[in-house]
This record gives C-alpha cells, sequence and structure tokens, in this order.
C-alpha cells in the first residue's frame, strides 16, 4: 500500500467500526441499524417516561417476577409503550433494554383524579406497611419510632379498607400502643410494579403514598374470624409462627386518610368517600 494512501484506509477502518454506535450527549451504546429512529423525541418531557425495567442496576435494586424475556409470550394484556417511538427508542435509552411485562393481577392503579379508589387500590394491595407511634423506649422516649408490618384489608377478592395486624406483645411498637394507642400507616406505590415500570423515585409524587391516621385497638372476638381470614390468606407463613409469642391481632380505626398522588398537593379523603369507594 502507498504511504498516501494508509490515512484513508486507517480512516475507513474506523467509520466501520463507529457504524454500529449513535452518539447523545458524549454517551454511547450500541444499537442495531434496525433499531434507530429519525427525529426520536429525545426531551425532558419525553425521555423519562422511556425508561423501562432492563437487565441494569435497576431491576437489582426492584427485582421483579413478572419480568419475561425477549421470546417468552405473555398471557393477557402487557403493559405498553405510548407509542412506537417510545417502544423502540426505550430498548436503547441510557442502556435501559425494553422486555414484557405481566399485567398485575390488581389491573394497574385507577386514574390519578379519583382519590378515594386510589386509596383503597393502595391500601387493599400492600402487603405491608410502615406503622409510626409515639415511643417509649428510654432513649427515645416521647419521639417518633416507625415500625414494619405485614398488613392487609382483607382477603384479594375482598377488600374492607380497615387495616388488620397480626402482633406481638414482645414487639416494640406495641409497648408504644399501650402508652399511646395512636399511630400512623404510610403506604408507598413503590411497593408495587407501577412505580417501577414508570421510572418513577418513591418520592416523585406521582408514585402515590398514603397515610392513614388512627387509633390502633384489639379486634373484638365477633371479628376475630374475618381478620385471621384477611392476615392468613394474604401471609400464608404466619399461620405458623410460634404461639409462644402470644400473638393477637389488631386493627386501624381511622381518624385520617392522607394521599399524595400526583402533583400539586395532597388529599384530605373524608371516610365516608374512602370506606364507599372500592379498589376494584
Amino acid at each position: 500500500m502507498r504511504a498516501h494512501h494508509f490515512p484513508l484506509a486507517v480512516f475507513a477502518g474506523v467509520l466501520c467500526l463507529c457504524q454500529s454506535y449513535t452518539l447523545r450527549s458524549s454517551v454511547s451504546w450500541v444499537v442495531s441499524s434496525n433499531d434507530v429512529v429519525e427525529d426520536a423525541d429525545l426531551s425532558e418531557e419525553v425521555a423519562p417516561a422511556l425508561l423501562v425495567d432492563s437487565a441494569g442496576l435497576w431491576k437489582h435494586a426492584y427485582p421483579s417476577s413478572n419480568v419475561l424475556g425477549d421470546g417468552a409470550d405473555s398471557p393477557g394484556e402487557l403493559a405498553k409503550p405510548e407509542s412506537d417511538n417510545v417502544a423502540q427508542l426505550s430498548s436503547r435509552l441510557f442502556s435501559y433494554r425494553l422486555e414484557k411485562v405481566k399485567k398485575s393481577g390488581s389491573g394497574g392503579p385507577p386514574p390519578h383524579q379519583e382519590i378515594a379508589r386510589t386509596a383503597r387500590y393502595i391500601a387493599h394491595y400492600s402487603y405491608w406497611g410502615h406503622l409510626s407511634t409515639i415511643s417509649t423506649q428510654d432513649k427515645i422516649k416521647g419521639l417518633p419510632f416507625g415500625n414494619i408490618f405485614s398488613v392487609s384489608d382483607g382477603p384479594l377478592d375482598n377488600s374492607t379498607g380497615v387495616i388488620y395486624f397480626y402482633v406481638t406483645p414482645m414487639d416494640y411498637t406495641v409497648s408504644d400502643l399501650r402508652s399511646n394507642p395512636y399511630a400512623s400507616l404510610t403506604f408507598s406505590e413503590a411497593e408495587g410494579e407501577f412505580c417501577r415500570q414508570m421510572v418513577y423515585d418513591p418520592e416523585d409524587p406521582r408514585c402515590a403514598r398514603l397515610t392513614l391516621t388512627g387509633k390502633m385497638v384489639e379486634v373484638a372476638p365477633e371479628e376475630l374470624g374475618f381478620a385471621k381470614e384477611a392476615m392468613f390468606s394474604r401471609h400464608p407463613v404466619m399461620a405458623k409462627w410460634p404461639v409462644g409469642h402470644k400473638w393477637f391481632f389488631m386493627k386501624l380505626e381511622l381518624v385520617q386518610v392522607w394521599l399524595q398522588d400526583w402533583i400539586g398537593g395532597i388529599s384530605l379523603i373524608p371516610l365516608e368517600d374512602y370506606f364507599t369507594a372500592t379498589p376494584f
């Protein structure tokens, strides 16, 4: 090869190697020639919606048993992107790979405008929540104390809106409740699939959070049958917990329903509206 042709050959080789790459904000990633979308909208408003579940770090932080492989068939309706452009873009944006996700048994959250129904939806489909009490522990006596509890407002096909607990006197929180029975129970929609699929951070107001405040009381004998069905149908392992811990059932008698499920403020939902609504 003549010496003056050598630079041209090197340049042509570099072009061939770069054929399968595209550049956005000084970050490159591999795309196939069939996946390139011309004049794609990568604006600040659209780009977040293009982030979907992947095999990357996000999945490791929020594992999902509902994620299917690329070649798997999904029974029932699938979570679909808003447009064909989104479907193509999401396979490569920020190294996130588009995957099919089976529709959850809940059918997805209600429209955010339906605040009472949204509150009931979160209360019913949450398996656990964060209960805040006023502590009786020596070092933090009189200060807020939070604890995680498994909960249920009824079997999956029977929502009541009343939150039941299965607790032991050995728990610090139960000691707190004996001194002051009032508590707040907080749920986050981040527990389920919706916020992860939409790539909403748990603190994003579009990832709804619900706080139920009220008085914790022991379940009356005539209600024990339903409380047991509510808890054990959703948390079967509880039935095998050691009896020596003297487990018993409690419920939260509501005083206030606080919801944030969208940008622009919170909603205080009247109790009558909350109990009249349905999560289904």
